[in-house]
């Protein structure tokens, strides 16, 4: 008996070092295994892997349900019209945006969501232009004047309608998290303007509609959010180039959603837009979307090289089209129809698309067009030839990533284009399709709006823009008429030039007779608009700096300047003096 409990008593010894050895051992086997499996998760992996609900992309179809169901069960509008708004309430008003809004600013978190108030405007500007539109897309006999389907092009600008649809849905039905609507204007960071333009612009005939445009500037500037800023804070969805053209100069400081900037001042007037102050939004997709399955499936019967499918003559910008077309027209491996964005030419574009490696993009009348997001959301790789052309969320998304850029220099030379694509590897190309199906999400509207589509990024940048605009309104408020002007490179106020040449004396060799081509004048760039090669070249000719913002034509004179620019008509070069 005491031999067996002196056994027991042994190998109740042996356990504890049994287990301290085999602990040694498993630590570091579990270091090693956590060690590996960190290397191989991507730190960078999407949070949101797939759409977390099932999402309507349609337009024609999400209006219809919007307009029959969903606005049925909505309180009624409380119209936020007013009149006769004096100084008083201006001032009164800007006292509640300081005491509920400074503590926020000063203490509070500075990546919080962005706070935004959805005007409730008449429903002449919002409801009834929808149902104008639900009644009538269907009518084929409306068309253009180059025979593209309104309802088409109202559709590729509905920007305005995915925006306020999402802002104004239930809190508990919304997914974006980093945008939140509030219900009293002392409350908001930004005013959303929800103005349906371009539907005005295309469904109403003309005096109607620039009668509507009036009327909706009216209401929107006698708001005292409106006055208080100078319109600084307000989103006015202006997608459509056409669109409010009327009276958008009297709503200049407001941010803009465009398509593009056209800085060549075709659309918007030198000074009106800015990267700084607007926000470029993508087109809505025509094509339907070919995804990571599909991509992969149409990966084999992708045997064309280049393809192009649109309208061959345009202007402006455009003009690169036909001169495009003779260099590339009759090329092996190479596709480009004439085609409108009917049902058929839809169905055409799709197939061509998703049978070709590349897609041509160039300019048409504006720097962009709808044809750029047709093409990533079908997997083919956009060759995108428009010098003066800006990208939606670029300060987001990298584009080298999904699409090559050629000059338009380079690309009308003989043989160049299809010498520079065939010199893209078929490794190079595989990877950039398959970027092309991780980014397609970012161009996809849709109701809900999903995380990391183009709804979500609009207040991503816009939460980049948020202080800039808060401090040029409070600087605005408090400047005096002697205030420095603050004016980008391409802009110079009139007041401050004048105000300039009053304080400065005008020396002996610059008072000549202005009408005299060679008298030495004194100018203020106001705005230019080149390449970097057309802008050397012309900084030579004219020996002038275009980083000074004045300097004499004392060499050439007024005549010949404008000879000059009259010979180069693609510049856009405009002075004050």
């Amino acid at each position: 008996m005491p031999v067996k409990q002196t056994q027991f008593t042994r190998s109740n010894t042996r356990t504890p070092i049994l287990l301290l050895i085999l602990s040694l051992f498993a630590l570091p086997l579990l270091f090693i295994l956590f060690s590996f499996s960190s290397h191989t998760r991507n730190p960078y992996s999407d949070p949101y892997p797939n759409p977390t609900t099932k999402a309507e992309t349609s337009f024609v179809a999400s209006l219809e349900h919007f307009l029959t169901v969903k606005s049925q069960r909505f309180p009624p509008l409380k119209d936020d019209t007013v009149s006769g708004v004096s100084e008083d309430d201006v001032r009164i008003f800007d006292d509640l945006v300081f005491n509920k809004q400074t503590y926020q600013r000063l203490y509070g978190d500075p990546n919080s969501s962005i706070r935004v108030y959805v005007y409730d405007m008449p429903r002449k500007f919002t409801y009834d232009l929808l149902w104008l539109f639900r009644n009538s897309y269907r009518d084929t006999f409306n068309l253009t004047s180059n025979g593209s389907p309104v309802h088409r092009l109202i559709e590729q600008h509905s920007i305005d309608y995915w925006l306020w649809v999402d802002l104004i849905a239930p809190e508990s039905e919304r997914l974006l998290k980093n945008v939140v609507r509030v219900n009293r204007q002392e409350d908001a960071d930004l005013f959303y303007i929800p103005f349906f333009t371009t539907i005005s612009f295309f469904l109403l005939e003309k005096q109607q509609c620039k009668a509507l445009y009036r009327e909706a500037l009216k209401w929107v500037t006698d708001q005292p959010a409106w006055k208080r800023s100078e319109g600084r804070d307000h989103i006015l969805p202006v997608h459509h180039p056409w669109s409010f053209k009327s009276v958008r100069r009297y709503m200049k400081n407001a941010i803009w959603l465009l398509p593009d900037m056209d800085s060549t001042g075709n659309w918007y007037k030198p000074g009106q837009v800015s990267l700084e102050k607007d926000l470029i939004l993508p087109y809505v997709h025509n094509v339907d979307l070919c995804d990571a399955k599909c991509i992969s499936e149409t990966e084999p019967k992708r045997n064309i090289l280049l393809y192009f499918r649109g309208r061959l003559k345009r202007n402006a910008g455009g003009k690169i089209r036909a001169k495009l077309v003779a260099e590339l027209s009759g090329t092996e491996g190479v596709v480009i129809e004439e085609g409108t964005a009917g049902e058929s030419g839809k169905a055409a574009a799709q197939d061509g698309m998703r049978r070709s490696i590349f897609c041509l993009n160039p300019a048409g009348d504006t720097p962009s067009s709808a044809r750029l997001f047709d093409a990533i959301v079908s997997g083919c790789i956009p060759v995108i030839v428009s010098d003066e052309l800006e990208l939606p969320f670029e300060g987001i998304l990298d584009y080298r990533k999904i699409a090559l850029f050629a000059s338009s220099s380079d690309a009308v030379q003989s043989g160049w284009l299809l010498k520079f694509l065939k010199g893209v590897s078929p490794a190079q190309t595989r990877e950039m399709r398959r970027n092309l199906g991780q980014y397609s999400r970012h161009f996809m509207y849709s109701s809900p709006a999903q995380p990391l589509g183009p709804e979500d990024l609009v207040w991503r940048m816009m939460n980049g823009k948020l202080i800039n605009i808060k401090l040029h309104t409070r600087r605005s408020q408090r400047v005096v008429k002697e205030s420095r002007s603050i004016c980008s490179c391409d802009c110079r106020r009139r007041g401050e030039e004048k105000r300039r040449e009053e304080r400065e004396p005008v020396r002996s060799d610059e008072a000549g007779d202005t009408r005299n081509p060679h008298s030495s004048t004194s100018l203020t760039l106001l705005h230019v608009t080149c390449s970097q090669n057309e802008r050397r070249q012309l900084e030579s000719t004219l020996q002038i700096d275009f980083e000074s913002f004045r300097f004499t034509a004392s060499r050439f004179g007024f005549v010949k300047i404008f000879i000059y620019l009259y010979i180069h008509k693609d510049l856009r070069v405009l002075f004050l003096y």
